[in-house]
């Protein structure tokens, strides 16, 4: 609820400040005398759009502060999302200075409009705004209903299945948005896994290949090298192992009584061994070297296998082609596994579609059973208010699928005319009537739903006698549940207040121009408002008899 309104510098306003309480506050004042200037400075705190135009003196900035009850609000999770300070008591500030320079502060911390238009969403509701944001709006209509058959918790409950269903959703076309992009890709990355696969690669097979396909390539030339090396070595007559073991035998006999020449004659006699050794060993190696076109040709196509896929994959081992064929196959194994997941998403949408419903039907049998009663009670209410003709209707349109409200698309049918046609609200309505509605649907739900401060401002236009009276009642009844503040020129109106504030022009002492004050009235000074609203300024005695009557009649 709104406790307090400080106005300085906006308009004809040079300074204000008005105190609200709980209950029916009544403002009344001449015409002119700056009623709706105070709205106009209310919205602004509310998120509406600043004017350097309004202001007071051109010279200094315009401050527009309002406090605010919040602790019933629940708005904690909201603060916090716009990283903005909670307390029970809410101070919203709009500054706007003479450059035209628009600033908002949300309990000394600076805040754009978006965020007052949403707190002022949840805090005031003005008349002017009513027919746009509330009876026309299809989901107020359908909370209405549902806070008149009771059915907050179930509401609650498939909202949040709900909530449920569109982020299985949302994960759902993820998930197979990835699928079609993995299907693209799937049959390429197989392809690459079944190639790497049938390759059959082993880590140090290309270097025993290489090394055999020089092998295979050079054979004739190796065989013909070792054998020649083989018998100059060993086989021609006086070979060259036969002379080195002539010389052998010969130092053998001197190197015994000489260390240093028995030292030389053993490294001699080692290199003698050594090279009977590699003279065997190429013996051995000529002999094996295979002189073999075909198994030339498998090497080579073994290795041009290899050789390709290194440059497909843009690396040098084998080792490297290995790791890819890890890496590949595991991603196909991804694959694999959004299928799974795929198909347990789609369970759970089936189930939460199966869920939402039965919830649904039990939510449609609800307000299908209420809103008959609920539109009897509006044209009830709305012929005492001289609209005797006045139907009201709900509409309910079964929808192919839940939506975030239930089973049905739910319209509220108008007609304020004996034998007019049902139409939507907005287009049945006439400024007048669409007040009328306006405040008999809200005290029809004040006891059953939450609804803020509701501000009305001329809402009796047009209306006088008995039926301003109604009128007053019924603001009356909804001022039980909710503050209600009513800008009105109706006496009626104006003898139900629990506080009176008069608006009114004076002349400002000390410069030539005029300002608004505001004075909240005391129970003589209502009195003589009153009357001066039932007859003139000054009021007549019946006119303050019958002011004093309707202010004890209350």
């Amino acid at each position: 609820m709104i406790k307090r309104l400080h106005i300085s510098n906006y308009a004809i306003i040079e300074e204000l400040t008005l105190d609200f309480a709980d209950g029916l506050s009544i403002i009344t004042g001449e015409t002119g005398a700056g009623k709706s200037i105070v709205l106009g400075a209310l919205n602004l705190i509310l998120g509406g759009r600043a004017d350097t135009k309004t202001l007071f003196d051109d010279s200094q900035k315009c401050v527009i502060e309002g406090r605010f009850d919040i602790a019933a609000y629940d708005l904690k999770a909201f603060f916090a999302e716009n990283d903005l300070d909670y307390d029970p008591e809410l101070i919203i500030r709009r500054e706007i200075t003479p450059s035209g320079k628009s600033r908002a502060f949300v309990n000394d911390t600076p805040a754009n409009l978006k965020v007052l238009q949403q707190l002022g969403a949840v805090l005031i509701d003005l008349h002017q705004q009513f027919d746009t944001l509330y009876i026309n709006n299809s989901d107020f209509q359908l909370e209405l209903l549902d806070a008149l058959a009771g059915q907050g918790v179930a509401v609650t409950a498939y909202r949040a299945d709900y909530q449920r269903l569109q982020a299985v959703r949302r994960k759902l076309n993820q998930l197979q948005e990835e699928q079609a992009q993995a299907r693209r890709e799937q049959e390429f990355l197989e392809f690459q896994v079944n190639e790497l696969e049938q390759a059959a690669l082993r880590p140090d097979e290309q270097e025993d290949l290489e090394g055999e396909q020089h092998r295979l390539s050079n054979a004739e030339e190796i065989k013909q090298i070792t054998s020649g090396a083989f018998r100059y070595l060993t086989e021609d007559d006086e070979s060259v192992t036969d002379r080195l073991l002539s010389i052998s035998n010969k130092l053998m006999p001197l190197a015994a009584g000489d260390p240093k020449l028995r030292e030389i004659t053993d490294r001699f006699e080692s290199i003698r061994l050594e090279l009977e050794e590699v003279s065997s060993d190429l013996e051995a190696f000529g002999e094996d070297t295979d002189i073999s076109p075909e198994r030339l040709e498998e090497v080579e196509e073994r290795l041009n296998v290899i050789y390709r896929l290194q440059t497909k994959h843009s690396v040098k081992t084998v080792a490297e082609l290995i790791a890819i064929y890890t890496d590949l196959s595991g991603r196909l194994d991804h694959f694999s596994d959004l299928d799974g997941q795929i198909n347990k998403l789609e369970k759970e949408r089936e189930k939460l579609l199966a869920d939402l419903q039965r919830q649904g039907l039990i939510l449609r049998k609800e307000r299908e059973r209420i809103a008959p009663n609920f539109g009897k009670q509006v044209q009830t209410q709305l012929s005492d208010l001289s609209m005797p003709n006045a139907q009201l209707k709900v509409d309910f349109t079964p929808l192919p699928q839940p939506g975030p409200h239930g089973l049905d698309e739910v319209r509220f049918l108008f007609s304020a005319n004996k034998g007019g046609k049902l139409q939507a609200i907005k287009d049945a309505a006439s400024g007048g009537e669409m007040s009328r509605l306006a405040l008999v649907t809200k005290s029809l739900v004040a006891s059953a739903m939450e609804l803020p401060t509701l501000i009305f401002d001329e809402i009796d236009a047009g209306v006088s006698g008995d039926v301003a009276q109604r009128m007053g009642r019924i603001l009356t009844d909804l001022s039980k549940h909710h503050q209600v503040v009513v800008i009105t020129h109706s006496p009626q109106v104006a003898s139900r207040a629990h506080r009176h504030y008069f608006v009114y022009k004076t002349d400002k002492s000390d410069a030539d121009r005029t300002i608004t004050r505001v004075r909240e009235l005391d129970r003589d000074e209502r009195v003589r408002a009153i009357a001066t609203m039932l007859s003139q300024n000054p009021p007549s005695e019946s006119a303050l008899k019958n002011a004093k009557e309707l202010i004890e009649a209350v």
